[in-house]
């Protein structure tokens, strides 16, 4: 009977970031390998707990800032309800913005759309995430959204996903992009998503959605590459009038650049 092979556990590592094959001290892991771990942990619950700075984002453009209904960090881990919902003055403030760029008649994306588009940066729960990740995807999308009539830049505060319906609601957008942080791991507590939506509106389901997630630097999408697939999927929704299960992302990307894929989609 032949024995099975020896596999080092060198080749299982390299092929993944999980924690496998560590070494060990008599009955127990390594004093490095715990001290990692250690390390790892008390960064994730950091993320979670940060609080963003708009100053930190790195945006070149103006911002409106915007808070949800929970108080502050520990409420809004506490009841995600509220971090789906605008506290009283937020949405206030973007109503009369709606308001303010109404359009006068039916348009070719709805009656009185203002906008076409508003993109939020979120904190999410990593905050880290937003302003380390957001201002490379926004700088990377925007270029590609020639015509597009975008909405001025809202950065939310203790939000959740679904706070993006109720901003589009409230400034009359046709879609709206949640770039939002993860909730943090022990291998990346910077990873962002973007999570798009056409015709959003308060109490939407997230199959109504289009995520583009895992985007960091340390093996994940880079921002340019996040950026193409976004475009793709905003041009793809807007000439089918929906996004969500139904869209399927069919993009065939080169880092860097955008493929034949992306043109002839106005």
């Amino acid at each position: 009977m032949s024995k099975a092979p020896v596999v080092s556990w060198d080749i299982l590592r390299a092929q993944t970031s999980a924690r496998i094959g560590l070494a060990r001290t008599g009955d127990t892991m390594s004093g490095a390998h715990v001290r990692q771990f250690r390390h790892a942990h008390l960064r994730a619950r950091h993320a979670v707990s940060m609080v963003m700075e708009a100053s930190r984002l790195g945006l070149d453009r103006p911002w409106m800032e915007v808070e949800s209904a929970a108080r502050d960090r520990d409420e809004f881990v506490r009841r995600p309800d509220l971090g789906r919902q605008l506290c009283a003055d937020s949405r206030a403030r973007l109503v009369q913005a709606g308001h303010d760029r109404a359009v006068s008649g039916p348009d070719a994306y709805g009656p009185g759309r203002s906008y076409d588009i508003v993109f939020v940066i979120a904190d999410g729960l990593s905050a880290r995430a937003a302003e380390r990740q957001a201002a490379g995807v926004l700088s990377g999308v925007l270029p590609l959204l020639t015509g597009w009539r975008i909405a001025p830049l809202v950065v939310a505060h203790r939000a959740r996903v679904a706070l993006g319906d109720e901003i589009a609601t409230c400034l009359n957008a046709c879609s709206v992009v949640m770039m939002i942080g993860e909730r943090p791991g022990l291998e990346c507590a910077e990873s962002l998503s973007l999570y798009m939506t056409w015709n959003p509106h308060p109490g939407m389901r997230d199959s109504a959605r289009n995520c583009i997630s895992n985007i960091h630097g340390q093996g994940g999408q880079s921002p340019v590459t996040a950026a193409n697939r976004l475009a793709w999927l905003l041009k793809n929704a807007r000439q089918c009038g929906y996004s969500g299960i139904n869209l399927k992302d069919e993009t065939c990307l080169i880092e860097g650049g955008v493929s034949h894929a992306l043109s002839g989609k106005g």
